[in-house]
């Protein structure tokens, strides 16, 4: 891998795409050159990376030849047809969407958790899931000392999970409802200003939805724990850009609150905030903008053997989706 890669970033006016051209700044990654990739309403537009004007150009087949790295967040279908031709003209793709996460030659990483499978790629290597990402930051150090069975969890999901037209309509409703006019919706099915809406993504036959079956589904695969069962309610919330899930879990080893403390305290990626006496646990609002997830609420869970409740909540922008994707990157360049 060349030491100053030529970097893409496909889907760079998108919510994730903008903040992976912000993240790879702010990270300092050696980029030798950027190419900004996007579809055909959106060439021409100027994007900044390091007080330079990037001038966006269409994705095409032959948009990948001479790049080394190319991250991806323009959806499924642009990944499942442009993936696979950005990795036979040599480069290494870092994936965003659901399209490769559970192919089993594509490696699901979440750096602080399975850097080493990142090695394994075959030119295709996947982000995963926003909110399997954020919970697991909290979950795996506790699987590693206590040994994680099953999960029980509610997500509490912000509107930038859908993208930046979701964003501008939660600030669209809330202008609406403030002013005493008709509320219009485009992106979801129910107003999502003032309410919670308990579906994200769609239904399966199972009555669950395909969010609520990845966190089981990538997390046995990032933990290389094929026994893990998740048991999970996907919920939508009017908040811009971080996510919050409730977790219950179960582990084959006893826990207590202060051996959990101790080794969430040493996890990478993770910052414990989880003083309750002074109202003090991790919120959206705070966390919004940061690398760090945040963990709290830490106490014995009254339903399960060996069980513990807590909170995480991390930039699901970040974390999340771009961050993520720039730290997979970073380990490609080791």
């Amino acid at each position: 891998m060349n030491r100053t890669p030529h970097v893409a970033v496909v889907g760079a006016t998108g919510a994730v795409g903008i903040e992976m051209i912000e993240t790879l700044e702010k990270r300092n990654f050696p980029v030798g050159k950027l190419t900004l990739l996007a579809s055909a309403r959106s060439v021409g537009k100027k994007l900044k990376f390091k007080g330079q004007d990037i001038t966006v150009t269409e994705l095409k087949a032959d948009s990948f030849n001479g790049i080394d790295i190319a991250l991806f967040s323009a959806g499924g279908s642009i990944s499942r047809e442009f993936g696979p031709i950005a990795a036979a003209a040599g480069c290494v793709v870092v994936d965003n969407s659901s399209a490769f996460r559970m192919d089993p030659n594509v490696p699901l990483v979440v750096p602080e958790i399975n850097a080493a499978d990142v090695k394994l790629h075959k030119g295709i290597l996947a982000n995963p899931n926003c909110t399997t990402a954020i919970t697991l930051m909290a979950l795996y150090p506790l699987h590693l000392a206590f040994g994680v069975t099953r999960v029980f969890a509610s997500s509490y999901q912000a509107v930038s999970g859908t993208g930046a037209k979701a964003i501008e309509e939660l600030e669209r409703q809330v202008g609406q409802i403030v002013n005493g006019q008709p509320v219009t919706r485009e992106v979801y099915p129910h107003q999502i200003a003032f309410n919670v809406i308990p579906q994200v993504d769609s239904f399966l036959p199972s009555g669950y939805t395909k969010e609520e079956m990845k966190m089981e589904n990538e997390g046995r695969k990032i933990m290389h724990h094929p026994g893990f069962r998740a048991s999970v309610t996907c919920v939508r919330v009017p908040v811009y850009r971080a996510h919050s899930v409730a977790i219950s879990a179960e582990f084959t080893k006893p826990i207590t609150v202060e051996a959990a403390r101790a080794v969430l305290a040493l996890a990478p990626g993770l910052d414990v905030v989880d003083a309750p006496e002074k109202s003090e646990y991790p919120l959206p609002l705070y966390v919004a903008g940061r690398y760090n997830c945040q963990v709290g609420r830490i106490r014995m869970d009254c339903a399960l053997d060996n069980g513990l409740s807590f909170w995480v909540a991390g930039d699901q922008l970040l974390k999340g989706a771009a961050l993520n994707a720039v730290q997979i990157a970073e380990e490609l360049l080791k």
